[in-house]
């Protein structure tokens, strides 16, 4: 787009924003009427691990939502030379589920705890028995009923319980609300009607029926796609702004988890199609024609933001413990007065792999940075194992670190494809592992053995993703669903480009799985020696 035109939508309130807060940033992207990014700013933070829990302080959530929009709005202001005050619509996201309750006074009753938590193990059993349902450990109502079992003395004050999305959203419109999306990863969702499942509720009451509440009322409200979540309050519009330039009144679509949004920006939201999210954390969403045969642990049954049914394969670890060794390269190189750049050497480094024996040459190396209930861990311990005689390279080397953040997730994909037999043509990539162009995009359709699509978009990932549907929020016409919106408006021209498995790596990863099979032994050990 021409400046002077971008310039213009920009002045007149004709662009939509979307926020993201992922697990190691927070992304905002400025999007103009083409739905191309026209400016960003990004917030790098991390998770603590304190008192046993994986946690976020709501202060860092406010630090830095205004330092990413901040940033955004100087980019703006550098590219176009106009300050940015308003926008046609806006939309929050962020790591999906966890939990953050609050009490009638909106005080935070206890520390938010994110999907990367494993201490929900015995709620999770219980609910699931319960539901005849997969209730994974990251769902809101796991923590909810784990704190219930451990005689929490904060349940009793809940007033609401809502996901970090959720709750800036509630901040800067006042309203209680959830995408389905996100909704169906606090408490299982009834598809055909895109709500809270009746059933469930009346079984989760008699379970707690000593609770001065009911989970249907503290829980946010749903809505999917496209409806009116409300507008910015002058308290929100400084909240996000604290120069006071930003104007209120601006509309803001229902709040969504990253798995929606990943599902928006790559275009793989109707039945047969899905897509890979690969970051922090790596999972696989596929959309169903219809419900799963049975319940699979390692599956989550979770909804596209229109709600239809997805199953889901989460893994929490993708990329921590290479980017681990990335930074030691790094470091490495620093001290022998070398200046590489953190892209580049990430390209150099992945672009090694390519070069490596397609089995990694007998490197086996295991990513868990926290528990992993795929692979039946409640906690992670990085490893690298090898036997004497492998080749020790670094072409096998990174190879092996690269299919260790796929491994787990093949695991899962195992089930979807040997038990219930789901035929899948193409699977689209985004996030941090595709942006190497065609490295991880390779690898990956080797491991699960399907071709993966990567769009020149896919490094924008969810933060792109909730400004399409901030958009279609605003722009929609009567009876315009959101696959008519994306298919004719957003993606027409943009299919991406498609990598087919090839035959050599799909052998070497089959191989490198038995071998991380075979020593998954040695991990488990190595969780219960190094406490």
């Amino acid at each position: 787009m021409e400046k002077q035109a971008a310039a213009a939508e920009i002045l007149n309130g004709k662009t939509v924003l979307g926020i993201e807060f992922g697990s190691t940033r927070i992304k905002a992207v400025m999007i103009g009427e083409n739905h191309e990014p026209l400016a960003s700013g990004a917030f790098d933070w991390e998770n603590r691990f304190e008192n046993g829990v994986w946690t976020y302080r709501l202060s860092d959530v406010w630090a830095g939502l205004q330092s990413a929009y901040a940033e955004l709005k100087a980019d703006a202001l550098e590219k176009y030379s106009v300050r940015v005050t308003s926008f046609k619509a806006m939309g929050f996201s962020a790591m999906m589920h966890g939990y953050l309750p609050f009490d009638k006074n909106g005080k935070q009753l206890a520390e938010f705890r994110t999907w990367r938590n494993t201490i929900t193990e015995e709620a999770s059993e219980k609910l699931t028995r319960l539901f005849h349902f997969n209730i994974p450990q990251r769902w809101s109502v796991a923590h909810l009923y784990q704190a219930v079992l451990k005689g929490e003395s904060h349940v009793k004050d809940i007033d609401f319980i809502t996901t970090l999305e959720g709750y800036v959203h509630w901040q800067l419109t006042g309203k209680k609300v959830i995408g389905v999306g996100e909704a169906a990863g606090m408490f299982p969702v009834d598809s055909s009607e895109n709500c809270y499942d009746e059933a469930m509720l009346e079984k989760f009451n008699a379970l707690t029926a000593e609770m001065p509440w009911k989970i249907g009322d503290i829980l946010p409200e749903i809505l999917t796609a496209g409806e009116n979540a409300g507008t910015l309050t002058k308290e929100g519009a400084v909240l996000l702004d604290p120069t006071g330039e930003l104007e209120s009144g601006i509309l803001l679509c229902p709040p969504e988890g990253d798995a929606g949004t990943g599902m928006v920006a790559t275009n793989s939201i109707t039945p047969n199609t899905g897509n890979v999210s690969a970051g922090t954390s790596i999972f696989a969403m596929v959309v169903l024609p219809k419900p799963l045969n049975d319940i699979y642990t390692e599956i989550d049954m979770v909804a596209t933001p229109e709600g239809k049914p997805v199953a889901m394969v989460h893994c929490n670890t993708c990329t921590s413990d290479l980017d681990a060794w990335v930074k030691l390269f790094s470091e490495l190189l620093n001290k022998s007065g070398v200046n590489v750049s953190k892209p580049a050497l990430y390209d150099m480094l992945y672009n090694a792999a390519l070069e490596g024996e397609s089995d990694c040459g007998g490197l086996v190396n295991f990513n868990y940075f926290s528990g992993e209930p795929v692979a039946g861990l409640a906690e992670g311990r990085p490893l690298f194992v090898r036997m004497p005689d492998a080749d020790f390279s670094l072409a096998n080397f990174m190879r092996a670190q690269l299919f260790s953040t796929m491994a787990t997730l093949r695991m899962g994909m195992d089930i979807l494809f040997e038990k219930e037999n789901i035929k899948l043509h193409k699977l689209l990539g985004h996030g941090g592992l595709f942006k190497t162009k065609l490295v991880g995009q390779k690898l990956m359709a080797g491991a699960l053995n399907v071709p993966v699509s990567v769009m020149k978009t896919a490094g924008e990932g969810g933060a792109w993703g909730i400004a399409l549907l901030a958009a279609y929020c605003a722009n929609r016409a009567e009876g315009e669903t959101l696959e008519d919106y994306l298919n004719n408006k957003v993606f027409s021209e943009n299919a991406g480009s498609t990598v087919e498995p090839d035959e050599n790596d799909v052998k070497g990863f089959n191989a490198f799985m038995k071998k991380y099979k075979a020593a998954s032994a040695a991990e488990k050990a190595a969780v219960e020696a190094l406490k």
